[in-house]
């Protein structure tokens, strides 16, 4: 298969809007309510715990399955940085879904998560331990979001020892992405504005 198929299908797979499909089957547009973000985060706050689950489960999925299955199906000599390439499509699929007209996606922190989980999972697992203390200890998903941006190429770094490694460098830049899309957080917790995590009372 055409590398350049997979790539389509990887950025395809992330475009699915877990999040707003999650919304519309319990009559409701999530990006008119909550944070207005279609991510799990604001599904657990406004459709429950279950639902923003699920959501977060899928938001993974597309990013680990086409980063581990669609190398061994690419016809190219560089399946690793075929692999790569696939997980940063998934990633700006799912932050700019063709099916919501490149509008209203996710952060792209649960995809991202997946995608690293397929190439560094060592690596990703410390940094999910990360996150959880900060969320634990702040319930503030964004910052435990910005902390574990920092945390993966940290954590790849060490582990691997080869600043040239491609998934080190990868990361770098996917956690750079993922702080971009939390400018409007950063800003509010700056400010002492942001919303510590509440979940909806019922599931």
């Amino acid at each position: 298969m055409s590398p350049w198929l997979c790539l389509a299908i990887a950025y395809l797979a992330g475009s699915i809007p877990s999040a707003y499909i999650a919304g519309k089957l319990n009559g409701v547009d999530l990006r008119e309510h909550g944070s207005g973000n279609l991510g799990a985060t604001n599904v657990v706050r406004v459709l429950g715990t279950k639902t923003g689950a699920l959501v977060f489960a899928v938001d993974v999925l597309k990013g680990f399955l086409p980063v581990y299955f669609l190398p061994r199906y690419a016809d190219t000599l560089m399946p690793a940085m075929w692999a790569l390439a696939f997980g940063v499509a998934a990633i700006v699929g799912h932050v700019k879904p063709v099916f919501l007209l490149w509008r209203g996606g996710g952060k792209g922190v649960a995809t991202a998560a997946g995608v690293f989980a397929a190439l560094a999972p060592l690596a990703s697992l410390v940094t999910f331990g990360v996150w959880m203390l900060v969320f634990l200890f702040t319930k503030y998903v964004s910052l435990a979001s910005l902390i574990g941006a920092v945390t993966l190429p940290t954590a790849i770094l060490i582990l691997s020892r080869d600043p040239e490694s491609p998934v080190f460098i990868s990361s770098v830049f996917i956690a750079a992405f993922v702080i971009w899309t939390h400018r409007a957080n950063i800003g509010r917790l700056r400010r002492g504005e942001e919303h510590r995590f509440v979940k909806k009372a019922a599931a």
